[in-house]
């Protein structure tokens, strides 16, 4: 299972929010490049960086910044925040993320979701399938849809979507664990490469997830505020 630490981005700084909630905003580090190093040296290779701004505005605002993760660590970096046109998708690889993540696309233009899919390939593009009460929702979460999530997955694996970061927004940041049932649920129906997101808490908690059978695991909170440290995954890793 791959151990995935989280760098949200505003303004150009590492940030962590509640439930997506912006007036929830709490500054872990001024410089994101810093803070990814750390996770290099403990021995992790992924990193997931969301472009907070960037998913309010409906398009990529913080693209420097992943420019400087990328070219000064060896981080395999997944992209998301405000993916929302070609332009964006070019800016993201050209700025070195190795995938990128769509969600709100796929759920208000699934043609052009397909397109990318089609002309990326399946290793470059995730599906973003962030929900509440089971219901996606899109635009950095402040925009909520009809989709039950177990049924978006399905739609999207059938049309060759291999891999999925699921995410409870109920769970996120809350460091009460995540949504155990959600995950068994989508990986019992589904061939999905399913990436856990929001709420793990503990090194229990990522046992548990490569256990139920998710390809990846994305930390964020729980990292910033050391109920996982840095040691343990270094072990695990």
């Amino acid at each position: 299972m791959r151990i995935i630490p989280a760098i949200d981005i505003i303004g150009g700084k590492c940030v962590r929010l509640t439930k997506g909630d912006y007036s929830t905003q709490k500054t872990y580090s001024e410089n994101p490049v810093e803070m990814a190093k750390t996770f290099e040296d403990a021995g992790i290779q992924y990193l997931h960086v969301v472009d907070l701004d960037g998913a309010k505005a409906k398009q990529i605002i913080n693209w420097k910044t992943l420019e400087l993760l990328a070219s000064q660590t060896g981080l395999n970096i997944d992209f998301g925040g405000g993916i929302k046109s070609e332009t964006d998708v070019l800016t993201a690889f050209k700025c070195g993320a190795k995938q990128i993540t769509v969600g709100s696309i796929a759920v208000q233009n699934p043609a052009l979701m397909l397109e990318w899919l089609n002309q990326y390939g399946a290793e470059k593009i995730i599906l973003g399938a962030d929900c509440k009460d089971r219901m996606i929702a899109t635009g950095g979460w402040l925009e909520s849809s009809s989709l039950d999530v177990l049924s978006f997955v399905q739609e999207y694996e059938s049309k060759g979507v291999k891999y999925s970061i699921v995410t409870d927004i109920d769970k996120d940041g809350m460091l009460s664990g995540p949504a155990f049932d959600l995950y068994e649920e989508i990986i019992s129906e589904t061939g999905i490469h399913l990436i856990a997101s929001g709420g793990i808490t503990t090194i229990e908690d990522l046992t548990r997830l490569k256990n139920i059978g998710c390809e990846g695991a994305i930390i964020g909170k729980a990292l910033y505020e050391g109920t996982i440290n840095l040691k343990e995954l270094s072990e695990l890793c």
